[in-house]
């Protein structure tokens, strides 16, 4: 049983063998306590880890909130946030991407702004071929739809275009394939 007075070495040591969710409620539970901030930074890291390592990204997504709350350097700050955004992207929930990524730009430089907007582009271009990948064409159109919302080139807004007649042909969806054809001009 994890225990306040503990140091990073015995949490380690406590944590190793024990199952994704006998750690996750360990953790937790742990985290409720009144905890030095390298501690809890600690824990937190080790929980964001299993949720991630279990593909449960909404959930490793508030933990990098957390994060963010007792991180101290502005570098760790947009680290977090970064990683945020792409847990609430992986986990389909888009508007809190948007909030996410809102807050980001508030706390990076311009030249930084445009490199971060540019990472998020790619992996949100990353995740819808992923779930074409996976066959899972609706999750695909819904993920390249937001990413024509996103400030992009217009050679890119094409070929997403174009990916997206693709997708709209697979699903069956005749309206869509008829308005993306003459927004094409094929």
């Amino acid at each position: 049983m994890l225990r306040k007075e503990m140091t990073k070495v015995e949490i380690e040591k406590e944590l190793t063998g024990k199952g994704d969710y006998v750690l996750i409620d360990n953790m937790t539970r742990f985290l409720k306590e009144n905890l030095p901030v390298d501690i809890k930074r600690f824990v937190l890291l080790k929980l964001v880890e299993v949720y991630e390592r279990r593909s449960m990204f909404s959930d490793a997504a508030l933990v990098y909130d957390r994060l963010i709350e007792i991180c101290m350097t502005p570098a760790d700050k947009v680290g977090y946030r970064t990683k945020a955004t792409e847990c609430y992207i992986k986990s389909g929930f888009y508007d809190k991407a948007d909030l996410s990524m809102k807050n980001l730009s508030g706390e990076t430089r311009l030249g930084e702004r445009a490199k971060m907007n540019s990472s998020i582009k790619d992996f949100y271009l990353k995740q819808a071929q992923t779930y074409e990948k996976e066959k899972r064409r609706a999750r695909a159109i819904q993920t390249y739809q937001k990413l024509l919302t996103l400030n992009l080139l217009d050679v890119e807004k094409n070929e997403i275009n174009k990916k997206l007649l693709e997708l709209y042909k697979e699903t069956g969806m005749i309206k869509e394939v008829m308005e993306m054809r003459k927004k094409l001009g094929v």
